[in-house]
């Protein structure tokens, strides 16, 4: 059974381009972006034990510099992305250094105020951002001379990123590395008497979500073809750390499913509802009285219990 909701979703995912519309397609692109991003916040979230409220700095940074290097410096996308990346690597790695100086609430609020500073930064440097106007006209990569420009390419590229998004993450919380994170997760005082680096561990992760995070952020200022300071803002980080919850934090399709949850939700309720918000809300507060360790676990859970009682 377990095979099998692997599989359902990897079948959609497929031969979605061949029956859906344009619009579905797009939408299912949207989904793919929200799950890379939730992906590289469980790694901090689910398994470093270590909540985040400033990871769309990552994701905004990534973007801004794409677009950024792309629309004002006239420089390719192929190497404008590949600066992107590296540059939110080594701000990762900044953050990092500043943010692990606290856990739990401490680091939570040290991520929110970096996150936010490049928020700020983001409205008022308007010489260099645009400011509230944003930054348009982003172009879309050719990788191997294809182009992006349609929206069923756009989601073949999409896929083949978060599938191997998807995969490399997986490896690296299946790797004794993983086990170690896991470990500074559930007993750090135990992990550093044993001898691991505990702070070392976590900055490690830190900086590998970062990475997700920009890859995350790239995607997106490619389907939008535009990037505006929201990207930086407190809601995406509370609707990425959203996704992990409700999906099953320490999961690895938790966070798919949260994310796909979370952009149907707000592409469907928005239209019939002024404000969504609310039934979002709504939504989450039920699966957390119902499934408090999320929908994956939850269903894993019902499903264990039910071959319980027939047996």
């Amino acid at each position: 059974m377990t095979r099998l909701w692997a599989i359902l979703p990897a079948v959609l995912l497929i031969v979605l381009p061949f029956f859906a519309g344009e619009f579905y397609i797009n939408l299912a692109s949207q989904i793919l972006i929200a799950a890379i991003f939730a992906l590289s916040l469980n790694l901090l979230v689910g398994y470093g034990g270590l909540t985040s409220l400033g990871h769309a700095a990552f994701l905004g940074f990534a973007a801004y510099a794409a677009a950024w290097t792309t629309t004002r410096l006239g420089i390719a996308p192929l190497p404008a992305a590949v600066l992107a990346i590296g540059a939110t690597v080594a701000m990762a790695a900044f953050f990092g250094l500043i943010a692990l100086r606290a856990t739990g609430l401490g680091f939570l609020m040290i991520t929110l105020a970096l996150s936010q500073v490049l928020w700020g930064l983001a409205y008022r440097w308007a010489s260099l951002t645009g400011g509230d106007n944003g930054l348009p006209g982003v172009m879309r990569p050719q990788p191997f001379g294809i182009s992006l420009a349609g929206a069923e390419a756009f989601y073949w590229f999409t896929l083949i990123v978060f599938c191997i998004a998807f995969a490399l993450m997986a490896v690296f919380v299946s790797s004794a590395f993983g086990s170690a994170l896991k470990g500074t997760r559930d007993q750090a005082g135990r992990m550093a008497a044993l001898g691991h680096n505990v702070w070392l561990i976590r900055w490690i992760t830190f900086v590998y979500a970062g990475f997700w995070g920009g890859v995350a952020g790239l995607l997106y200022v490619y389907y939008h073809k535009y990037i505006h300071p929201t990207s930086l803002s407190i809601t995406v980080s509370a609707e990425g750390l959203l996704g992990v919850i409700a999906g099953g934090a320490g999961t690895l399709f938790g966070p798919v499913v949260g994310a796909a949850l979370l952009v149907l939700l707000k592409n469907y309720a928005s239209a019939f509802i002024e404000r969504w918000n609310m039934l979002l809300g709504f939504v989450f507060l039920f699966i957390v009285l119902v499934m408090p360790e999320g929908i994956v676990p939850g269903v894993q859970r019902l499903l264990f219990r039910r071959r319980e009682a027939k047996s």
